[in-house]
């Protein structure tokens, strides 16, 4: 079965600035949800969620400076294998965010980082 775009989130140095930029521009919605200046963006698409948080490195030493997706699996541990068998690389072992699901990250074979995550059910109502 093919992967679903399901999640991007946006990396900003000024939350605040951030925040108020894609409210105005944009008409996104944003609700606090979980760690501090983490806002989730629910009114971005049918069954996408978005998020703008604060900039952080998913690899060691690379500042993140584009947009994250996430692509919805139903088997993580098969999609990680294919990943590598193919010539991906998995990034860190795979760790679960509450009330959501299993999310791991990978580098493609052109050095594009991605994530993919096995949600738990009902969390997308399509």
């Amino acid at each position: 079965m093919p992967t679903t775009l399901r999640h991007f989130a946006i990396n900003a140095d000024d939350i605040d600035r951030a925040k108020r930029f894609y409210e105005q521009a944009l008409g996104f919605a944003l609700t606090p949800w979980g760690p501090p200046e983490y806002y989730q963006i629910k009114n971005a698409g049918t069954a996408v969620l978005g998020a703008l948080q604060r900039r952080r490195e998913l690899l060691p030493g690379s500042r993140t400076v584009a947009f994250e997706t996430t692509f919805g699996v139903d088997d993580l541990k098969a999609t990680l294998a294919a990943i590598e068998a193919h010539g991906g690389q998995v990034l860190g072992n795979p760790h679960r965010i509450e009330g959501v699901g299993e999310l791991a990250y990978f580098r493609d074979t052109e050095g594009n980082v991605c994530g993919v995550m096995q949600y738990e059910p009902g969390v997308f109502r399509e």
